[in-house]
Order: C-alpha cells, then sequence, then structure tokens
C-alpha cells in the first residue's frame, strides 16, 4: 500500500507540474471564464455537495467530534452562499500575473523591472472546512497555480462533492482537469508524500490545528506558509470609548469560537478596570463564557471569574473560555502580546493617537487593528476574495494569503542589443 501511495502522490505530482506550465500562460480573460464555468457547476450541484456534507456532519457526530470541528465541518445554504460570494469576488479581483513595476533605465541602456509570475503548484493540507477546497481552488487558479489539495478524514465526502463540480468547470472551460486535484486518500501516508515532493510543489498551506501544522512544519522539504495557532488579544486601553470597546470585545470572542482569529485573551488597563470588567463580564455570562482572570481581575468580578494559570494566556481555546488580564498600560500590554500571543490578529480600544501608533508598531503580529475587532483578520473581510490560509511568518507572505501571497517576481530586461563590455 505504501508504494502504491508513493506512485499515486508521484502522479499526481507530475499532472500538477505540467498543468501548472499551461496556467502560468492562461489569459486572465481564460481563468475568469474558468471559474465562471466552476461557478455555474457549484450552483447546479448545491444539493449533492449539502448532502455529501451531511453524510460528513453524521459521521463527525458518531465520532464525537468537539464543538468547534463540528463548526467548520458544517455546510449549509447560508455557507454555500457565502462559499460563491467568494467565488464571484475572486473573479472580480485584478490578475497580478504579468504586471511588471519598477521599471528602470540603467547606465548600459537596458531597462529593467520586475514581473509577477505564479508560484508553480501549490500543496494544500487543511482540517474540517469544505469550503476551504474551493478558497484554495480559486485562489491557485487566479493566481495561475495548479493547486494539490488534501482536505481531512471529516470532509472526505464533501470535498469530494466540491472537487466534482470544480473538475467539470476545468473541462468545459479547456483548461487541465489536474488544475485542481483533490487527493482521494485518507491515508496519512499521501501527506508526508505531498510534503516531500520538492520535484513538483513548489509550496505547502497547512491548514488546521497545532498538530497538524508542527507535523509539517518539521517533516516538509518543501518551503511552508504557516501559522500554528491563533491566540489574540484585544486590549481596551486607559482612554478607550467604553461604548465602543464593549460590542468589540463581546464580538471578538463569541461571533465564532472555533476560528483562529477569535480573541482568547483580554487585557484591560487598571484605570478603566474597575468600570469596564463588570459590564463586559455580564455580556459574557449570557452567552456562558467562561472567565479565566488575574489576581485583580478577580478581586474585581469575585465569583464569575476563576483562577487563570500560566498555561492560560498561551492558550488557544477555540471554545467559549476567555483569559483576562488586568496591564499597568501599553507597554505592559504589547509585552504580554509579545510573549505570549502567536503573531496572529491583536486589537487595541483607544481615542489616543500616539497610543495607538505606539500599538501598532510594537505589537510584532501580521495584523495589528485599532478599534476594530480581530474576526475582521480574513481574506474576505480584508477584500482578497478568499483566502488560502493566513501566515505569521515574515517570509513569504504574511497575514491573509490572497492572490499576491501566492505569486513571486522575476526579473526582466529589455534591450536593443546591448552588450556587456
Amino acid at each position: 500500500m505504501q508504494e502504491s501511495i508513493e506512485q499515486y502522490m508521484q502522479t499526481v505530482g507530475q499532472q500538477a507540474r505540467q498543468a501548472s506550465r499551461i496556467l502560468a500562460r492562461a489569459s486572465t480573460q481564460t481563468k475568469n471564464s474558468t471559474l465562471s464555468a466552476i461557478y455555474t457547476a457549484l450552483e447546479n450541484s448545491q444539493a449533492a455537495i449539502l448532502a455529501a456534507n451531511q453524510i460528513d456532519m453524521n459521521k463527525a457526530h458518531q465520532n464525537n467530534l468537539d464543538s468547534a470541528l463540528l463548526d467548520r465541518l458544517e455546510l449549509n445554504p447560508a455557507r454555500f452562499k457565502g462559499m460563491l460570494q467568494g467565488l464571484k469576488d475572486v473573479i472580480s479581483l485584478k490578475d497580478p500575473i504579468g504586471e511588471i513595476t519598477d521599471m528602470a533605465y540603467r547606465p548600459t541602456g537596458i531597462q529593467l523591472g520586475k514581473m509577477r509570475v505564479p508560484l508553480g503548484v501549490v500543496g494544500m493540507i487543511y482540517e474540517s472546512r469544505p469550503n476551504v477546497t474551493l478558497e484554495a481552488a480559486s485562489l491557485a487558479l487566479k493566481s495561475g497555480n495548479a493547486i494539490i489539495l488534501r482536505g481531512g478524514s471529516e470532509a472526505l465526502e464533501s470535498n469530494q462533492a466540491i472537487a466534482t463540480a470544480i473538475q467539470h468547470g476545468l473541462k468545459v472551460a479547456g483548461l487541465p482537469e489536474a488544475s485542481v486535484q483533490v487527493i482521494n486518500t485518507t491515508d496519512r501516508a499521501a501527506v508526508g508524500q505531498l510534503i516531500t515532493l520538492t520535484e513538483y510543489v513548489d509550496v505547502i498551506v497547512p491548514r488546521g490545528g497545532k498538530g497538524l501544522i508542527e507535523r509539517i512544519t518539521e517533516e516538509a522539504r518543501v518551503p511552508v506558509i504557516k501559522h500554528l495557532d491563533g491566540n489574540c488579544h484585544v486590549y481596551v486601553e486607559a482612554q478607550a470609548d467604553l461604548l465602543k470597546a464593549l460590542p468589540i470585545a463581546l464580538n471578538a470572542k463569541t461571533h465564532r469560537y472555533g476560528v483562529c482569529n477569535a480573541m482568547e485573551t483580554l487585557l484591560v488597563d487598571e484605570k478603566v478596570a474597575e468600570d469596564f470588567l463588570p459590564r463586559i463580564a455580564e455580556l459574557y455570562q449570557e452567552k456562558q463564557v467562561e472567565l479565566r482572570g488575574c489576581r485583580e481581575t478577580q478581586r474585581i468580578l469575585g465569583n464569575q471569574v476563576v483562577a487563570a494559570t500560566e498555561e492560560d494566556w498561551y492558550t488557544e481555546y477555540l471554545g467559549p473560555i476567555l483569559a483576562v488580564k488586568i496591564v499597568s498600560g501599553v507597554e505592559e500590554a504589547i509585552e504580554h502580546i509579545n510573549k505570549y500571543g502567536s503573531h496572529h490578529t491583536d486589537s487595541i480600544i483607544t481615542e489616543t493617537y500616539s497610543i495607538a501608533r505606539e500599538f501598532l508598531a510594537g505589537v510584532d503580529s501580521s495584523s495589528v487593528m485599532i478599534n476594530a475587532s480581530t474576526r475582521f483578520a480574513d481574506g474576505f473581510e480584508y477584500g482578497l476574495g478568499a483566502e488560502i490560509g493566513i501566515s505569521t511568518d515574515k517570509i513569504h507572505a504574511r497575514g491573509p494569503v490572497g492572490l499576491e501571497g501566492l505569486t513571486s517576481q522575476k526579473w526582466v530586461v529589455f534591450g536593443d542589443g546591448q552588450i556587456r563590455q
């Protein structure tokens, strides 16, 4: 079986590389026509895709998957509509491929610049969320990349149903069906093969739990774009407008629990803690959010909060649990975030410009916000149409990875017979 998996993945890789050569030369019109054909195929397949997802959901309930995974796995008509809207948004985005920038003449008379080009073949490994199949495929196609998708076993039926619609759209448009390949086996050996296919795969994007991403990071021989977890913070500063702070802090935590841009630690300045904490705690209590706080938080809230441990400051709960800490000012807030955070998304609530700028400069995260919920850290909300993932690395991409994050640049030189002397 090991040999057959290896042979299968080699074939997938070869086909993806061949398709990538064609995609790299495809016009914007061709790519948009292909995405439109996929849109139509998905619309016509909605009932089949939702039925396939129900099979996955039934199995997930039988296997006692936790609530966060169940939430990520579920497709319903509203989420399906959102998937289609995301695809429509990608179609409308400007095509970055072929754009030439930084043109300049050299003393020799040559003119040079940088041209934006596809990465080539993207390998995507993800868990639970079947909508990622479409998001990743659409971004890859628009940016001229072939993509190999390996979803989790819990979403096998959903992913295969979505893949069937994508393959139909590719066929109708005349692009290679191997431009988007969804791995048809749940064997973990397929992942091991994919992340070492250096001859065929240019980058790996893992999207899932910390365990998955740690494994990929340790074992991959192909470059990886990743984030390990989303330990996000909201800091309510001393000069905050508390009428803004209350809905932001509530939304950042309770809008959806099982997502990487949900707030996991609330930091509150000591100057407003007595006023703010009882009010926000009441709102969290209505949502049945468990609070774990520092000693000063316990003093203010009493039995509404349990004692936080050192581990709580590091934890991505992905559920209705929130760590709360009172800090002495913006410097302590920045220090806490940089020490315990995951460099994903952090927000300050303040009406003071200088403090906001200090926070922006000091917090070392891929998204830093002023007076806004961390839930906005998302490719769709950033106008990217969708995202293939969020990167907390500093190279090659950072933050939500959209079209430009799936490209590179090459130098181009224009001459008129010049030779080097």
